[in-house]
C-alpha cells in the first residue's frame, strides 16, 4: 500500500486522494455490492475447518480494511463488517498482477467488497482466498492507531465514528445498550404495559423539577419547552382508562454536565393503575434483575472493580434513618431548624438560611449519603417540600410514599404513589409557582389542564422513572454518561 504527496499536502491524505481521483477517472464506485456472507457467519459455518485446507465455498465479503500486510506474491488483509472480521488472503497467481497490483494500493479505512473461496492458512487463520475485489469507498483520511486506540475521550466522543472503528470496547457498548433497552421493554410488554409516545414541545415544561431548555413555535407564535419529563401525559392516559402505560424516550433538562449527568438523556417512566409504590418496588427488583440476568452471566456483577448484587431484595430504608446513621445522632422533621442547620455544617452541608428541617434534611442527604450507599437500596419517605408529585404518607403527611433507587452511589430509579387528589396537586402546584416567582428556574409550573385531568379522577396509581444511560453504564461498566451516549452534549470547539 503506497502513499503519495504533494507539495503542501499530507503525503498520507494526498495519496489516498490521487487513488479516489483515479477510481473516479476509471468509472467510479460501485452503486451496490451484492455480499453473501458475513464474517461472523463464516466463522460459525467454518469453525472446525482444518489448517492449511481449502474448500469449495465460494462467497462474496464486504467491510472496511483494518490491517494489512504484504509478504512478495502474498497480500493479506483483514476485513471488519458488522459481524467482526475475516481475513483476505491475496495471492498473486491466483488473482493476477493487473488486481494484485491494484489490491496494493487499498489503504486502511477503504470499505471493500471481496469473492473468492473459503481456506484456512497453514496457522490455522480461516480466510478468503480472493478471485475477485472491488473499491467500494475510499477512506480518504488514515484511520487512528488500531492498537492504541483513541485515547483522548473528548476526541472518542467528538469523533464516535472513529472510536467505533477502532476500539472494539466502544462498539461493545453501543451493541450492549441496545440489548439492554430492548430488554428494558420486553420486561414491562410481558407485563401487560403498552408503550406510548408523549409529546417533546410543550406549551410549558412539567413533570419534574428542572430548568427546561426554551424554544419558539413561529407559526403558532409561542414559546414552547423541551419536555423535561413524561409524567403528567402518561397520568392523562391512566386517567383516561390505559391502565399500565409506559414509555422510553429522550428528555431535556438545562443543566450541567458531569458524570452522571448529560442535558439530553433517556428515560423510561411507567405507570400502573391500582397500585403503590411498595407495588412498584417489586416491578423494579424484577426489572432490574430481569434485564441483567438476559445482557450479563446473572445478577451478580463488577463495577468498576466492586462486586455488586442485584439479586432481590433490596435494602429498604427511610431516608430520616440514613442521616442519621451518617450523623450519629437520631434527626427529623420535628428537630428544630437552627439546630438542624448547625449540625448540617458541622457534616460539611451548606445550608441556607430560611429553610426548613425538611430541606435540610434532603440537602445533607443528597450532599454526604447518597455518594456511600453501595448495594441496591431503596431509600423511602422522602419530605414531601421535595416531592410535589407524590401521595402523602398517611402515617406521617409530611412525608411522601415515593423512593429512590440508589446503586453505587447514583441514582437508577425514582417511584411513589401518585398524587392524585385535585385540590391537594393544586396547592403544591401554587406552592410552585410561588417559588418559581421568587426566582426558583427549576420550580413547577402550575398545569391547569393536568389539574383537570384530576378532577375526572385518577385511581390509586404508582408510577417510576428509570435512568437508562445509567443503568447501561452499570450494566457494561463505564464510570461516565458520554460513555454510554453516542453523541453526548460538548461544548462547541
Amino acid at each position: 500500500m503506497t502513499e503519495t504527496s504533494s507539495p503542501g499536502q499530507d503525503p498520507l491524505v494526498a495519496g489516498r486522494r490521487e487513488h479516489h481521483e483515479d477510481v473516479l477517472a476509471s468509472g467510479g464506485y460501485p452503486h451496490r455490492y451484492e455480499r453473501s456472507h458475513l464474517a461472523g457467519r463464516l466463522h460459525e459455518e467454518f469453525a472446525g475447518l482444518e489448517p492449511g485446507s481449502e474448500t469449495d465455498a465460494r462467497v462474496s465479503v464486504a467491510g472496511r480494511v483494518l490491517l494489512y500486510r504484504s509478504f512478495g506474491k502474498l497480500q493479506f488483509a483483514t476485513l471488519r463488517d458488522d459481524s467482526g472480521t475475516i481475513q483476505l488472503f491475496v495471492d498473486r497467481s491466483t488473482i493476477g498482477d493487473e488486481k494484485a497490483d491494484q489490491f496494493a494500493r487499498v489503504d486502511l479505512g477503504d470499505w471493500i467488497g471481496a469473492t473468492g473461496v473459503v481456506m484456512t492458512t497453514r496457522k490455522g487463520e480461516l480466510s478468503v482466498r480472493v478471485d475477485d475485489f472491488a473499491l467500494l469507498q475510499k477512506s480518504l483520511r488514515p484511520l487512528p492507531d488500531k492498537w492504541h486506540g483513541l485515547q483522548d475521550v473528548e476526541l472518542r466522543s467528538r469523533h464516535r465514528y472513529l472510536d467505533l472503528m477502532v476500539n472494539e470496547e466502544s462498539m461493545g457498548v453501543a451493541r450492549a445498550r441496545a440489548a439492554i433497552v430492548s430488554a428494558l421493554r420486553r420486561q414491562f410488554e410481558s407485563r401487560g404495559f403498552v408503550e406510548v409516545e408523549t409529546p417533546v414541545l410543550l406549551s410549558q415544561a412539567t413533570g419534574a423539577t428542572a430548568r427546561p431548555f426554551a424554544t419558539a413555535h413561529h407559526a403558532l407564535d409561542m414559546e414552547m419547552f423541551l419536555r423535561i419529563a413524561t409524567e403528567l401525559y402518561l397520568k392523562r392516559l391512566v386517567v383516561g382508562g390505559m391502565e399500565k402505560v409506559f414509555e422510553i424516550g429522550r428528555i431535556f433538562r438545562n443543566e450541567g454536565i458531569d458524570s452522571t449527568h448529560n442535558p439530553e438523556f433517556t428515560m423510561l417512566e411507567a405507570y400502573q393503575a391500582l397500585a403503590d409504590y411498595s407495588d412498584i418496588m417489586t416491578l423494579i427488583e424484577e426489572v432490574f434483575a430481569g434485564v441483567t440476568g438476559s445482557v450479563a452471566s446473572g445478577t451478580v456483577i463488577t463495577y468498576q472493580g466492586r462486586e455488586l448484587d442485584l439479586t432481590p431484595p433490596y435494602r429498604r430504608v427511610s431516608m430520616i434513618d440514613l442521616v442519621s446513621e451518617k450523623l450519629g445522632r437520631e434527626v427529623g422533621l420535628d428537630t428544630p431548624a437552627d439546630a438542624f442547620a448547625s449540625v448540617a455544617r458541622e457534616a460539611g452541608v451548606e445550608v441556607q438560611d430560611g429553610w426548613n428541617s425538611a430541606l435540610i434534611l434532603a440537602e445533607i442527604y443528597e450532599v454526604v449519603v447518597e455518594d456511600e450507599i453501595w448495594e441496591p437500596t431503596f431509600v423511602t419517605h422522602p419530605p414531601i417540600e421535595v416531592s410535589p408529585l407524590a401521595r402523602r404518607n398517611p402515617s406521617d403527611p409530611r412525608l411522601a410514599d415515593r423512593f429512590e433507587l440508589v446503586i453505587a452511589g447514583s441514582e437508577y430509579a425514582n417511584a411513589f404513589s401518585e398524587l392524585n387528589d385535585p385540590d391537594d396537586q393544586r396547592q403544591r402546584f401554587e406552592a410552585q409557582a410561588a417559588a418559581r416567582a421568587a426566582g426558583d428556574e427549576e420550580a413547577h409550573p402550575v398545569d391547569e389542564d393536568y389539574l383537570l385531568a384530576l378532577e375526572y379522577g385518577l385511581p390509586p396509581t404508582g408510577g417510576l422513572g428509570i435512568g437508562v444511560d445509567r443503568l447501561v453504564m452499570l450494566l457494561t461498566d463505564q464510570a461516565h454518561i458520554r460513555e454510554v451516549i453516542l453523541f453526548p452534549t460538548l461544548r462547541p470547539l
